[in-house]
């Protein structure tokens, strides 16, 4: 956008196709958007292409306008992260709904405050995964992705390959790709008292 005109640009967003875009439209242009941005993807989608090029071209003085918070943001963290973006680059955020404008100092407050909330939020998950991994360790469960071949499966493998069957189709017959069956080949068999009692 150009750095002289300050512009109003409003984004709308439904999840689906059979989804209404107008009325949100029609709310955008009445707050004075100069354009209207529109796009159809769902909430928890990663990909937005428009969102990503209208925040590529906003400038200083460009305010970003939306209906609802909910359309632009997918997550409180996205949401964080999208209002970031917009004030590296001079830009700020409007949603009409919640009338926080970020181009006020009381509307920056508020997103300081979501900001320190979601980093609450995701220190809470953190610590809630650690005490509950510990908790698992002290019950004795394994933590970790689980084995995708049994020794026994291993051992028939390489009882194969040294037969001359192909490590491909080794793999294909205990439905495991080959960089798998690799991975398993490589490791050492048995357990320590196993290999310790193998070696002596």
């Amino acid at each position: 956008m150009s750095q002289n005109t300050r512009m109003k640009i409003g984004y709308a967003r439904v999840s689906t196709t059979d989804q209404n875009l107008q009325s949100q439209i029609d709310s955008l242009n009445a707050a004075g958007c100069d354009a209207v941005v529109s796009e159809k993807a769902s909430g928890a989608s990663s990909t937005r292409p428009e969102l990503d090029k209208l925040l590529g071209k906003l400038g200083q003085g460009d305010v970003l306008v939306v209906a609802r918070l909910d359309r632009l943001g997918r997550s409180l963290p996205h949401l964080i992260d999208v209002v970031q973006t917009l004030e590296a680059g001079g830009a700020g955020l409007h949603s009409l709904s919640e009338a926080i404008d970020t181009t006020t100092a009381g509307g920056r407050l508020i997103f300081h405050l979501m900001g320190a909330l979601a980093q609450f939020e995701r220190s809470l998950i953190i610590e809630r995964t650690q005490a509950g991994l510990q908790a698992a360790r002290k019950r004795g469960a394994k933590i970790g992705r689980p084995q995708a071949l049994t020794s026994g499966q291993v051992a028939h493998a390489k009882t194969l390959i040294a037969g001359g069957e192909s490590p491909s189709a080794v793999a294909r017959s205990l439905g495991v790709n080959r960089a798998t069956l690799y991975r398993a080949l490589a490791k050492p068999s048995g357990s320590p008292l196993e290999r310790a009692a193998a070696n002596a």
